[in-house]
């Protein structure tokens, strides 16, 4: 009887995980193989080489990142800042988001990465102008705080300031409190 193969989505989740983990350097046949307890063999059977796991983790990564997400945030419902607000939480889960850090360290070094990556960044802007466009008619004003959202997702992780009597949470959820121009979520705190 054969020995069983590797699947093929074993390659790309152990990519990810070494992409998200130690950056695109990090992605090495060799480092995969031992991480999945196989040879590097089995790779070659799926892979013409390391370029083509790298295409696949980043169209992984995209499906994921765009349509995955806005697949779920229409089965959840709701409108569409519940909508803009679940997309953020799926997009900067734990599963995602360290993912996508790489994905925007790489893509300061690599074109073809950074034009996949203004494709994700811009579905997820739209999905931002459209919940905003709900509450405001300013065009100006609703991709001010398109950009204030997402850089404010994006910008609190590389952000090592504390918050004198406030956690993190908190001042990250009056932050969107302000964007959305709502009361404060947590009054007092």
């Amino acid at each position: 009887m054969g020995s069983l193969r590797t699947p093929r989505e074993n390659w790309v989740e152990e990519g990810l995980r070494a992409l998200a983990s130690g950056g695109v350097d990090a992605v090495r046949v060799e480092a995969l193989a031992k991480a999945l307890g196989v040879t590097k063999g089995g790779f070659y059977g799926y892979f013409a080489d390391r370029d083509a796991l790298l295409k696949e983790m980043l169209d992984t990564w995209e499906r994921e990142a765009t349509d995955d997400v806005l697949d779920r945030i229409e089965r959840e419902g709701g409108d569409l800042m519940d909508k803009a607000y679940l997309a953020g939480q799926l997009t900067f889960s734990d599963r995602l988001h360290p993912i996508d850090l790489a994905i925007r360290d790489w893509a300061r070094r690599d074109q073809a990465v950074a034009e996949r990556l203004r494709r994700v960044d811009n579905a997820r802007m739209g999905l931002l102008r459209e919940a905003f466009g709900t509450v405001c008619a300013d065009p100006d004003e609703i991709e001010a705080r398109s950009v204030l959202a997402f850089c404010a997702a994006i910008g609190s992780h590389f952000l090592a300031a504390d918050h004198p009597g406030r956690t993190r949470a908190q001042v990250l959820a009056r932050a969107g409190d302000l964007i959305l121009n709502r009361p404060p979520s947590n009054p007092g705190q």
